[in-house]
C-alpha cells in the first residue's frame, strides 16, 4: 500500500477517504502538533485512541499518512504485527519526486459516503485477487520513484480493479446516488489513469501530465517543508 502524507491548504470533505476523521482524533490527542517520539510508535498510539472499544477497528494506514511525511510504501503481512502494522515501510525522500507527484495527480470532489454505506455487504476474498491487490501497491511505488505517469496510471487502474473485484460494493451499493462507476471508466478512458480516494467515492485521483478541468493538486507534506 502507498500512503502520502499532505499538508492540508483547505477543509476536505468528511466520509471521503481522506483520514478527516483520524485527523480529528490526533488533533484533540496531541492538541495542534505531533509529539517527538519515533513515528512508528506515534502510529501505535493513535491506532489506539480510535479504535478503543470498537468491535471493528479501522487500519493503520491512515494513522502512517498523517504521522509520516512524504510518500510511504507499506509491506503487510498478516505473520507481522498480526497484520495490523506493517512490517516494512519504504520512504522516498527525494524533493523532485514528491514535486513531480504534486503535478500528476489531480482531484476531482464526488461525494462523500452516504449515510448507511458499508462495503462489507459483499466479500470475495480470493488470495489471487488479494496478491494482485498488493503488487498494484508496489507497482504504484515504483512508477512514482521512475516519475513514470502511465506506470502510475496502470496501477491506479489494477488497484480499483481489485477493489472493485474484491469488495463489490466499492462503487456499487444500493445507499449510493452517484454512478461512481460510470465516473470511474470515463476518466480512465481520458487520462492514463483514476481510482478513487476511498470506498464510496469521497474523490476521484487522477493520474494526468496534462490539466484536468475542475480538478485541484495538493501539497506533499515532505522532509524538506
Amino acid at each position: 500500500m502507498v500512503v502520502v502524507s499532505v499538508e492540508p491548504q483547505f477543509r476536505f470533505m468528511e466520509r471521503a477517504g481522506m483520514a478527516t476523521g483520524t485527523r480529528g482524533i490526533a488533533l484533540k490527542f496531541w492538541k495542534q502538533r505531533l509529539p517527538q517520539r519515533a513515528p512508528a510508535k506515534l502510529v501505535r498510539e493513535l491506532y489506539a485512541a480510535e479504535n478503543r472499544g470498537k468491535s471493528n477497528p479501522s487500519g493503520s494506514q491512515d494513522m502512517i499518512g498523517l504521522i509520516y511525511p512524504g510518500i510511504n510504501r507499506l509491506d503487510y503481512d498478516f505473520t507481522s504485527n498480526g497484520g495490523v502494522f506493517p512490517s516494512h515501510v519504504e520512504t522516498i525522500r527525494n524533493v523532485a519526486v514528491e514535486r513531480w507527484l504534486e503535478k500528476v495527480i489531480h482531484l476531482l470532489p464526488v461525494a462523500p459516503r452516504p449515510a448507511g454505506y458499508d462495503p462489507l455487504g459483499k466479500k470475495n476474498f480470493d488470495p489471487r485477487w488479494i496478491a494482485r491487490l498488493g503488487r498494484s501497491g508496489k507497482n504504484c511505488f515504483d512508477a512514482i520513484k521512475a516519475r513514470d505517469v502511465n506506470a502510475l496510471g496502470a496501477a491506479m487502474n489494477e488497484c480499483m480493479n481489485c477493489w472493485e473485484t474484491i469488495l463489490p460494493q466499492t462503487v456499487r451499493h444500493p445507499k449510493l446516488t452517484v454512478d461512481l462507476a460510470g465516473l470511474l471508466r470515463a476518466y480512465q478512458a481520458c487520462y492514463p489513469g483514476a481510482m478513487y480516494s476511498g470506498c464510496g467515492g469521497g474523490y476521484l485521483f487522477v493520474a494526468s501530465a496534462v490539466p484536468v478541468p475542475g480538478a485541484f493538486n495538493v501539497r506533499i507534506r515532505g522532509f524538506a517543508t
